[in-house]
C-alpha cells in the first residue's frame, strides 16, 4: 500500500545474526530472523519497495540474509581518506565562521583514520575553543588544538605530579621525539608534552602523518617500535631505572612485535607463513577454540616467543645506541619541557641540530 517506498534498517547485525553457532542460542530472535526471511522472498520485483540495511559488522550476519534475492549487493562505506575527509570537514565548517588563515586540507592531513562524527566533534571543538578565547571566528590554532584534545583528551592540569615525576615524564617524551626525529619514515612530530591529558597519560609525544599510509614495510615498523622503546629507554640512562609509565608503549610494542612474526611473515626462524588466523567474533567460535593459542605445536609457539622478544631486544639496543649518542641533547630538550610544559617537533629539531653541528654548546 505504500509502494513505492524504500525500507531501511539500521544496526542489521542485532537482528541478522548467524543462526545455530555458538554455545548459546537465542530462540526469539532466529524466529525474528526467519521471519524477516520470509517476507524479503515475499517481495515482488516489480512492487517498488527497495530494502536496504547498514552495518558495521558483515562477518558475522547471517548467510541466509546475503542470498540472492535479499541483500545481494554490498557497499563498502570505508574510513574516508584525504579527500573525503576534507568534503566532510567543509561541509560541517558551514556551520562557522572560518578566519581567513584556517586550511581545512591541512587539517585532513592531520586525521588520518578518523570517521565522519570524529571530524564533525573536531569542527564542534574548534568552535567551543573560539567561543572560550572571545574569538568571532575559528582559526587555525583552534582546529589544530581541536585535532590534538580529540587524539590524546582534554587537559587535567588538576592532576599534580612531584618534581621527580615531572622529570621523569619529561625526559620518557623527549626520549620518544628524538628516537622519531632521528629514524627515517617515521611521522612527524608536531608537539611534546608533559600536561596531562585524558584518563592516565602523564605527557605525550604527538606524532601526525602528512599522508594516508595503506603499507607499511619491515624497517617501519621497526622504526615504530624503536619510537615506543623510545621513552622507556631514556628513562633507564637517566635515571638508572625505569618505571610503570612504559606499560602501554611496551604494549604496543610488543602487540607489533608479534604481529610482525605471526600474521606478517616477518621472521627469519619461522619463515614466510601465518600463524595468525583470521580473528573470528567470539560468539562464532567453538568453545574448544575459543581459548587456543593458535593452530600450530608448542615447539612453534616457543619459537614465536623467541622471535618476538628478539625483535624487541633488537629494537630496544637499536634506540640505546641512539640516545647515548645524543644525551646532551635528550638532557636539554627535557629541561627546556619542564620549563614551558609544551614544546614543537620544530623545537627539538632545532637542539638536535644543535647538538649534531656542535655537541659542546648543547
Amino acid at each position: 500500500a505504500k509502494a513505492p517506498c524504500i525500507i531501511f534498517i539500521d544496526e542489521l547485525d542485532a537482528l541478522g545474526k548467524a543462526r545455530g553457532v555458538g554455545p548459546m542460542t537465542h530462540e526469539e530472535r532466529e524466529q525474528t530472523l526467519n521471519q524477516l526471511l520470509v517476507e524479503m522472498d515475499g517481495f515482488d520485483p516489480l512492487s517498488r519497495v527497495v530494502i536496504l540495511a547498514a552495518t558495521n559488522r558483515p562477518e558475522i550476519l547471517d548467510p541466509a540474509l546475503l542470498r540472492a534475492g535479499r541483500f545481494d549487493r554490498q557497499v563498502l562505506v570505508d574510513r574516508p581518506d584525504r579527500r573525503g575527509r576534507l568534503a566532510i570537514l567543509q561541509l560541517h565548517a558551514k556551520k562557522v565562521s572560518l578566519a581567513p588563515d584556517v586550511d581545512l586540507d591541512k587539517i585532513a592531513a592531520m586525521t588520518p583514520g578518523m570517521v565522519g562524527a570524529d571530524l564533525a566533534n573536531v569542527v564542534n571543538e574548534a568552535a567551543l575553543l573560539a567561543v572560550r578565547k572571545g574569538h568571532d571566528q575559528v582559526t587555525q590554532a583552534d582546529f589544530e588544538e581541536a585535532v590534538e584534545r580529540v587524539i590524546a583528551g582534554l587537559e587535567k592540569r588538576n592532576r599534580v605530579l612531584s618534581q621527580h615525576e615531572r622529570e621523569r615524564v619529561a625526559h620518557h617524551e623527549v626520549g620518544h621525539a628524538l628516537v622519531a626525529l632521528s629514524l627515517p619514515g617515521t611521522d612527524p612530530v608536531q608537539k611534546i608534552s608533559i600536561v596531562p591529558r585524558g584518563i592516565a597519560a602523564l605527557g605525550y609525544t604527538l606524532q601526525l602523518p602528512t599522508e594516508d599510509r595503506f603499507l607499511l614495510t619491515k624497517s617501519e615498523l621497526e622504526n615504530r617500535i624503536a619510537v615506543l622503546l623510545g621513552g622507556r629507554t631514556a628513562e633507564e640512562l637517566v635515571f638508572g631505572e625505569v618505571s610503570t609509565g612504559a606499560h602501554d608503549d611496551l604494549l604496543k610494542a610488543t602487540s607489533i612485535a608479534k604481529r610482525m612474526v605471526k600474521e606478517y611473515g616477518m621472521s627469519e626462524e619461522l619463515g614466510t607463513v601465518v600463524l595468525e588466523p583470521p580473528q573470528q567474533p567470539l560468539f562464532l567460535q567453538q568453545p574448544e577454540a575459543a581459548h587456543g593459542p593458535g593452530d600450530y605445536s608448542e615447539e612453534t609457539a616457543r619459537a614465536i616467543d623467541r622471535e618476538v622478544r628478539a625483535v624487541i631486544d633488537r629494537q630496544r639496543q637499536r634506540v640505546t645506541e641512539l640516545l647515548k649518542s645524543v644525551y646532551p641533547a635528550l638532557l636539554q630538550g627535557a629541561k627546556q619541557l619542564l620549563e614551558r610544559e609544551v614544546m614543537s617537533g620544530e623545537e627539538l629539531h632545532g637542539i638536535l641540530e644543535q647538538h649534531r653541528m656542535d655537541p659542546a654548546k648543547v
